[in-house]
């Protein structure tokens, strides 16, 4: 029995690209982009007026894929603007847990370092990620119901103004909506560490978990857990992009009020 060599939590340097550290996992973040890159190009170059196979095949799972996403939006309009993000989201994230269940992957070794291993068990990445999706998610809120309107949702700046001119209970229902104001804030910064740290800790456990049952018996033994790995890379690629999702299109409603007012 080979004693297994257990990744650390912080991914290793294998070089420096001037003053920045390259590491194992931006390797197969590079490797992911690159493909997406090539497949891209791919469809670009076999786009036809008259579809092929192909076309016909890409064109039929993208359609299954705005479905999917009308049912978190409600509105292809919502699904077509959010697709970009949500969906380019999705694919790298499936792509590079995907990517760590290749030979090589979390078991090469360059001296007492892994050469190659999964992006998202890079906290980093994942904390960017999330960061980008939620930042977005506000941006989507100010182009599509206004700035204020958008900060109302948050803290009531109006409401505060006019229940200070209304005496000692005024004052006091003014405080209590700008700490809800407050929480509310807070539970969008806590979105970021839900987002990122729930992908991190699943790719992370599941690279721990391979590691050690191919380092107890490397044939037919570990083939299940791989399996169970591709299902738990697609779980955690559809949860991000459908928090992603849900996140833009509760940014770009109206509030409740508004609405029935209007």
């Amino acid at each position: 029995m080979v004693e297994p060599h257990i990744p650390s939590l912080a991914p290793e340097i294998l070089f420096h690209l001037g003053p920045f550290p390259i590491t194992n996992t931006i390797i197969n973040a590079w490797i992911a982009l690159f493909i997406f890159l090539g497949f891209g190009l791919i469809v670009r170059k076999r786009f036809a007026v008259r579809p092929g196979n192909f076309q016909n095949g890409m064109e039929y799972f993208l359609d299954t894929l705005l479905s999917y996403f009308d049912q978190v939006t409600g509105d292809r309009a919502k699904t077509m603007r959010f697709l970009p993000l949500a969906g380019s989201v999705f694919f790298f994230i499936l792509l590079s847990n995907w990517l760590g269940l290749l030979p090589g992957t979390g078991s090469i070794t360059v001296g007492h370092t892994f050469l190659l291993r999964p992006a998202n068990t890079d906290l980093n990445l994942t904390l960017a990620m999330a960061l980008v999706t939620v930042v977005s998610s506000h941006i989507f809120g100010f182009l599509t119901v206004g700035f204020f309107t958008h900060i109302n949702k948050f803290i009531q700046l109006g409401s505060l103004v006019k229940s200070l001119r209304k005496g000692p209970i005024g004052i006091f229902r003014g405080l209590v909506e700008f700490a809800v104001g407050l929480i509310e804030i807070v539970s969008e910064a806590s979105k970021v560490l839900s987002l990122s740290l729930r992908l991190f800790g699943n790719i992370f456990a599941g690279e721990v978990l391979i590691t050690v049952i191919t380092s107890i018996v490397a044939v037919v033994v570990p083939t299940p857990f791989m399996l169970l790995e591709l299902l738990v890379g697609l779980i955690q690629a559809s949860v991000f992009a459908i928090l992603a999702l849900v996140y833009m299109t509760v940014a770009s409603s109206e509030p409740h009020g508004d609405e029935e007012h209007h």
